[in-house]
C-alpha cells in the first residue's frame, strides 16, 4: 500500500493539511481496496493549527517509510524549518519519494534546496516573497500546479485539491480520479497550467513622487486612447526620459501600467454589472473587444468570461450607468 505522509509543522494551515487527508484517504479502487494509506506526522508532540492545536500520531520516522510527503502550508511561510525536518525531507528525497507542497507549503519544500534549478508555485499574493528568498528557483505565480518529477508544487488551498485528483490520475487512471471526485463532490481536474485567478490590485502609485500627479492623471483618462507620445506629452518629457523615469519609480512601462489600470476596471464592471464585454472594452478604454480579451487573459490569466462566472455572486450586479 502507498503512505502518504502529511507533515504538520507548528503554524500548520487546517486546510491545506485537510485537503491531502480528506482526498487520498477517499481513494478507491475497482475492487474496493484502499490503495493510499494517509499518516499524520509532526516533529513535535503537539503543534499549533490557528484555531486548535493538533497533535499528530506519528513523528519524523515516519517520512522514512513514506512514498509521498505532503507539505501543507504554514502561517508564517518564510519561518526558519527545523533542522530535522529539513534532513528528514532531503533523506527522503535522495530515497526517491514524491515530496508534494499545497499552497504555501512550497517554502518548506524550497529550504531544503531540492527545488533549486526547478521551476515550482505557490500562492501568487507569495509568489513574490519565495523568488526572493529562493532565487535559484524559477517561481511561475500564474499555474494552479507544476509537476517537476519528484517534486509537486501547488497554488492556492483549492488547488491543491487539482493537485490531488492530478496525481490519483496518475497513479491509478482517470476512472479511478473520477470516483475520487466524485465522492468529495469536486470537479475532477483543472489543469495544471491554467491559471490562478489573481485580482489585480490598483496599480502602485508612489505617493509623494514626482511622477504621482501623471499617474493620477492616467487612471482618471484610461477610458480613452493614449498613446506613448500623448503621455509624455502630459508629462512634459521625451518618451525615452518618461520609460526610464517611470520604470525607476513604479518598476514597468507606462503602456503596462494603464493596461493594468484598464484590466482593474474591467475585474471591477465584470463583478458588479451585467454589462456585456463589449461594453466593458469600450468602458475600460480598448479599441475592440478581441485587444482587451487577449490583454485580459494575457494579465489575468482567464477569459473575462470565465472571471465573471467565477466571481458571480461576489458583489450584487447592477445595470445602472454607462
Amino acid at each position: 500500500m502507498h503512505t502518504v505522509a502529511v507533515l504538520a509543522l507548528d503554524g500548520v494551515i487546517p486546510f491545506d493539511a485537510a485537503t491531502p487527508i480528506e482526498t487520498f484517504s477517499r481513494v478507491r479502487l475497482p475492487d474496493g481496496t484502499a490503495p493510499y494509506r494517509v499518516r499524520v506526522c509532526s516533529p513535535a508532540e503537539e503543534v499549533s493549527a490557528g484555531a486548535f492545536a493538533l497533535r499528530a500520531p506519528w513523528g519524523l520516522d515516519v517520512l522514512a517509510e513514506a512514498d509521498t510527503i505532503v507539505l501543507p502550508g504554514v502561517a508564517e511561510p518564510a519561518a526558519p524549518v527545523p533542522p530535522e525536518v529539513l534532513d528528514a525531507l532531503r533523506e527522503a528525497a535522495a530515497r526517491g519519494t514524491r515530496i508534494v507542497s499545497v499552497c504555501v507549503g512550497a517554502f518548506v519544500l524550497a529550504a531544503t534546496e531540492l527545488l533549486d534549478g526547478r521551476r515550482a508555485t505557490t500562492h501568487w499574493l507569495a509568489a513574490p516573497l519565495l523568488a526572493r528568498l529562493y532565487p535559484a528557483i524559477e517561481v511561475d505565480p500564474e499555474v494552479l500546479y507544476v509537476d517537476s518529477g519528484q517534486f509537486l508544487t501547488s497554488a492556492g488551498a483549492a488547488a491543491g485539491l487539482d493537485l490531488c485528483m492530478y496525481i490519483i490520475r496518475r497513479d491509478h487512471g482517470s476512472a479511478v480520479a473520477a470516483d475520487t471526485a466524485r465522492l468529495t463532490v469536486m470537479p475532477l481536474e483543472r489543469e495544471g497550467g491554467k491559471a490562478q485567478f489573481i485580482v489585480h490590485q490598483r496599480p502602485p502609485v508612489p505617493r509623494g513622487s514626482a511622477m504621482e500627479p501623471l499617474l493620477n492623471w492616467l487612471e482618471e483618462n484610461a477610458e480613452h486612447e493614449l498613446t506613448l507620445g500623448t503621455i509624455a506629452d502630459r508629462a512634459g518629457m521625451s518618451t525615452r526620459t518618461l520609460n526610464r523615469r517611470f520604470r525607476e519609480q513604479t518598476g514597468t512601462t507606462p503602456l503596462q501600467w494603464l493596461h493594468r489600470a484598464r484590466i482593474r476596471k474591467a475585474q471591477y464592471l465584470l463583478e458588479t454589472t451585467a454589462h456585456p464585454v463589449e461594453r466593458i472594452a469600450e468602458r475600460v478604454g480598448f479599441g475592440s473587444p478581441t485587444a482587451f480579451r487577449d490583454r485580459f487573459k494575457r494579465l489575468v490569466g482567464t477569459s473575462p468570461h470565465a472571471y465573471r462566472h467565477a466571481f458571480r455572486g461576489t458583489r450584487p450586479p447592477r445595470e445602472a450607468g454607462p
